[in-house]
């Protein structure tokens, strides 16, 4: 059985930037056999170590631009300018942790949850709200299939 580690992020204290943060909580409560997961605030170049030991990985983000409800994409090593920024992106997360370990990065994905409203204090918008619900499906759909 693949070991699969799910990573959700976003600063809950904005709003919609909550989104992958809470599907991340909402899966770990169904406590799934080889599925870890992990949430935080932000990337940072320190998260590479966390990839060791994974077959697979799924990011998943609050963004403003995707489509509705969430879009699903392949995420590809690449360096790019926040590679040596105090956030990162997923891409060049996994560039680092091949810098490191010498070796390629597990196959990895990123789920984008359409989100409208993150300033400072907001609450989960209403139809982010139902985006986040589509997305939870989504990924239980995809653990099933990896």
């Amino acid at each position: 059985m693949l070991e699969l580690l799910l990573f959700g992020y976003g600063n809950p204290g904005r709003g919609d930037d909550a989104l992958g943060s809470l599907c991340i909580e909402r899966v770990d409560s169904l406590k799934l056999a080889h599925v870890t997961c992990l949430i935080d605030m932000q990337l940072l170049v320190e998260h590479a170590v966390d990839f060791v030991g994974f077959d697979q990985i799924l990011f998943v983000d609050a963004d403003m631009s995707c489509k509705e409800p969430f879009e699903f994409s392949t995420v590809n090593a690449e360096k790019d300018d926040s590679y040596t920024s105090h956030a990162v992106t997923p891409a060049a997360l996994l560039f680092i942790y091949q810098q490191i370990y010498q070796r390629q990065a597990p196959p990895t994905s990123l789920l984008r949850i359409r989100g409208y409203s993150f300033e400072l204090g907001d609450g989960l918008s209403i139809q982010a709200s139902m985006n986040l619900e589509t997305a939870i499906k989504h990924v239980q759909q995809w653990l099933y299939i990896a």
